[in-house]
């Protein structure tokens, strides 16, 4: 197989499936569990990947399920990529907050538009806090020390989102 370097989404799907064979739909069980807080995948996006990884021989089918679900698993190809990756340059953090951006042209927003964005924007991030926060302690309890500061950074996030969004004008 030729050597080809992978994106982050690739990559996750490889990270995962260290944990053993899984299923696309399994896959995107564990990505919610483990990554949700701070790593967006979406179903497409692991099923775009899956064949792709395959034809690279990075993951290989193993036996339909039911209802026709195809597990894979990840192949030594396919860990060695992952390796490859991890040691990579990250690159730049990619910001696109939603209420950010239609804060930006709160002049144009009418009546009590911004207002509700914002405090919307407020109960999801609070929400968001307190999952993050119970999935640290579930993390540090079951001795995932790498996994329990992954989330920390979700809950700095959700904080700093807080804090901004009281400052932030609502009209």
């Amino acid at each position: 197989m030729a050597d080809a370097g992978i994106n982050a989404t690739a990559a996750a799907v490889l990270g995962l499936l260290h944990e053993g064979p899984m299923t696309g739909g399994q896959l995107m069980a564990a990505a919610d569990r483990r990554l949700g807080p701070y790593w967006s995948m979406t179903r497409s996006q692991v099923y775009r990947e899956l064949p792709a990884l395959a034809d690279l021989g990075y993951v290989k089918m193993g036996k339909p399920g039911p209802r026709a679900s195809q597990p894979y698993s990840i192949t030594a190809a396919g860990k060695r990529a992952f390796s490859r990756w991890l040691g990579e340059e990250p690159g730049r953090d990619l910001v696109r907050n939603p209420t950010a951006l239609r804060v930006a042209f709160g002049a144009q927003h009418g009546g009590t538009q911004l207002k509700e964005l914002i405090a919307g924007a407020g109960d999801y991030h609070a929400e968001a806090l307190a999952l993050a926060k119970e999935q640290v302690k579930e993390a540090k309890k079951e001795g995932d020390e790498y996994g329990a500061a992954a989330l920390e950074f979700a809950v700095s996030y959700h904080k700093a989102a807080l804090s901004w969004l009281k400052t932030a004008p609502a009209k």
